[in-house]
């Protein structure tokens, strides 16, 4: 098996390895997924129903989950809610069987953060994970700057975000969106450009997960204020402070 340890490994903070919890009740998938994870250097723990994986969760705090949409008591979207009443910013990879549209939506619009569709080879689940939690306070990064647009400022270290000087709590992904905007205020973004720094891959046309990300996006950070992200038809999205 190839590894993307050649990559900078992955640590928490305090520089213990990072924690992923992998949930889906086919034993062989999760010793499988198990071993490939635990050799980028990270502590996995399995869970094959959603009753153990939102116990597991709430126990072993992971940095990201690995989450089945089918199990055997109930289905992932449903275990996606409950973990995220504990922790809401958890990064969830979800796996799924079915390669609808419908259904990939359907995880992310539920607040899942990607997905892979069965079959699928190790090396991408674990790309795919290391992705997420780039997206996230595991990736420690070099002193990053306060960035500030008008009345709105994002901390990349402490991942806090505040317009006006209220605070705006923001999923992994959310925040990645809104960082890449403040990165490049008053530019003019492609739903290509976003995907590809925020997703870090091709969605295989999929540009619709761009437009549900800024709906969220704008619901939290413009909703009853004057607006900041706009859309330039045919052209992609751009924010500007008000002004």
């Amino acid at each position: 098996m190839t590894s993307s340890s050649a990559a900078p490994r992955l640590t928490r903070p305090d520089g213990s390895p990072v924690r992923v919890l992998v949930v889906d009740d086919e034993a062989n998938l999760t010793e499988l997924l198990s071993m490939a994870l635990r050799y980028e250097g990270w502590d996995v723990r399995t869970a094959g129903t959603g009753t153990a994986a939102v116990r597991a969760a709430k126990e072993f705090g992971p940095d990201a989950v690995v989450l089945d949409m089918m199990l055997p008591d109930f289905d992932g979207m449903e275990v996606l809610r409950r973990m995220r009443e504990h922790d809401e910013a958890v990064p969830v990879l979800f796996l799924t069987a079915k390669d609808a549209v419908e259904d990939r939506v359907a995880g992310l619009t539920a607040g899942g953060d990607d997905y892979v569709t069965k079959p699928f080879s190790l090396e991408e689940v674990v790309a795919r994970v290391r992705a997420l939690m780039r997206r996230t306070a595991v990736s420690t990064g070099e002193g990053s700057p306060l960035l500030v647009v008008g009345d709105l400022t994002l901390d990349e270290d402490s991942h806090e975000v505040t317009r006006g000087g209220e605070e705006i709590s923001l999923t992994a992904t959310e925040f990645e969106l809104l960082r890449y905007l403040m990165r490049n205020p008053r530019r003019v973004l492609s739903k290509a450009q976003i995907l590809d720094r925020v997703w870090s891959y091709d969605f295989g046309g999929q540009a619709n997960v761009v437009e549900l990300y800024i709906s969220y996006l704008r619901k939290k950070i413009d909703a009853g204020r004057d607006p900041m992200i706009h859309t330039m038809r045919g052209a992609g999205y751009v924010l500007k402070p008000v002004g």
